[in-house]
């Protein structure tokens, strides 16, 4: 089973003086991938980023996250390393035990499918290969929960389902996936239950089918059917 789900009370987050949040309640739910979607500047970010304890809400209460969690951005930065010592150091920043540091190294390099560029400069990877060092560098820290800033943002097609196939692989190992995107495809493909968000309020939340096939809001209709949320 995976980590308890992870509750959002009232919360509210500005930053700059400007609200990224506002009140908002959410229940995200345990097993498969919850999939976060809404217009820029809905608050898909910020979401992210409070729920990981990277941004402190003014207002309201976030239960329910494990220790044990990640994030991943959208434009990690590679070390000037090679791709196993760009691994290497997440586990030693993981506080992996020296001795475990190889055979864990070798075992996510293999599940992301880097092994034979484990020497490889890191900043000579493609665009997708560095989204997958990436991933491993955030699956080091052996999260019950991985958060997912628009990971295949700027990816081409073959590189986007290379990474969703691993998002998949991941949530059979039953570790909790949020991931933020704007590609409602993307969503239809990866989502056990979406979370709609605009202006930093909730839409509607609730499973993958239902909310594609009978959205209960007119904002969601709306934005599925792609007009503007004003």
């Amino acid at each position: 089973m995976t980590a308890a789900a992870i509750a959002f009370d009232q919360v509210t987050v500005a930053v700059n003086g400007v609200t990224q949040l506002d009140r908002l309640s959410l229940r995200l739910a345990t097993g498969q991938p919850t999939v976060v979607i809404g217009p820029n500047g809905a608050g898909k970010t910020t979401l992210l980023r409070a729920a990981m304890g990277l941004t402190t809400p003014g207002h309201g209460t976030i239960r329910g996250v494990p220790e044990r969690r990640a994030i991943m951005f959208q434009h990690p930065t590679m070390l000037r390393r090679s791709v196993a010592a760009n691994l290497d150091y997440a586990l030693k920043a993981a506080t992996v035990p020296r001795g475990e540091r190889a055979g864990r190294r070798d075992e996510l390099l293999a599940l992301v499918g880097l092994a034979e560029l484990a020497e490889r400069p890191a900043r000579r990877l493609s665009g997708g290969e560095r989204q997958r060092l990436a991933l491993a560098r955030a699956l080091a820290r052996d999260p019950a929960v991985l958060f997912l800033d628009e990971p295949t943002a700027s990816l081409d097609p073959a590189a986007t389902k290379a990474f969703e196939d691993l998002i998949r692989a991941i949530a059979e190992r039953h570790i909790k996936v949020v991931m933020a995107t704007h590609d409602l495809g993307e969503a239809r493909r990866l989502a056990g239950d979406v979370v709609l968000l605009h202006r930093g309020r909730l839409v509607e939340a609730g499973a993958a089918p239902q909310f594609f096939e009978m959205p209960r809001t007119e904002d969601a209709r709306r934005f599925l059917a792609g007009e503007l949320l004003l």
